[in-house]
Order: structure tokens, then sequence, then C-alpha cells
């Protein structure tokens, strides 16, 4: 399930020109390997490949092919994939929100 948020978070930050299976597997292998979940990149291509060709074949699928050999990109045909567009773009807006409040510490306590 983590892949699969993975895959559609990238998809949606590519837009409609969508990304080849290669840099999809690359964003999601460096987005979920961590120290002491090691995974191997063989591993996460072969699952995002395999993910991504069954879903394109679906016919009310979130994810399409493009003209290209190997690249694939979000349906925005579908209601859905607007939906979901707009719910990862508020979760990076929330992200991102800075704050205007002073956090330095004064130099001389009098």
């Amino acid at each position: 399930m983590e892949y699969e948020r993975e895959i559609l978070r990238i998809l949606i930050e590519a837009g409609s020109e969508g990304l080849s299976v290669h840099k999809i597997s690359r964003h999601v292998f460096n987005a979920c390997n961590s120290f002491f979940n090691p995974i191997s990149l063989d591993t996460i291509h072969a699952y995002v490949s395999n993910y991504l060709l069954t879903q394109s074949k679906k016919p009310a699928s979130l994810i399409e092919k493009t003209q290209q050999r190997g690249v694939y990109r979000l349906n925005m045909q579908l209601p859905e994939s607007q939906q979901l567009r707009l719910q990862f773009l508020d979760e990076a807006e929330e992200e991102v929100r800075p704050t205007n409040e002073d956090m330095s510490l004064p130099l001389f306590d009098f």
C-alpha cells in the first residue's frame, strides 16, 4: 500500500506528460528505502512495472499509458483522479506552511 501511494503521488507531480517506469521506480525506491528497512531497487522496479501494467489495463483505472513506450500518467478524465490530485496537493500545502514567529534567542540577558 505504501508503494502504491508513492506511485500515485509521483504521477500527480509528473503531470500530463507522465514518467517512465524507471524514473517512477527510482522515486519510490528513494522514498521507501531506509536504513532499518532496506529494499533492493530490482524488487521495487519489478513491483512498480507490474503494478503500472496491471492498473493501466483496467478500463476505469487511475493510471493510463501514454503514446511513448513505458511512460505512464494519471487518467485525468476520471473524477477520482482529480479528487486524488486535490488531496495530495492539500497535503503538500500543509507541510510547506512557514511560520513567521521569531524563534531566535536573545544574545544578552539583563
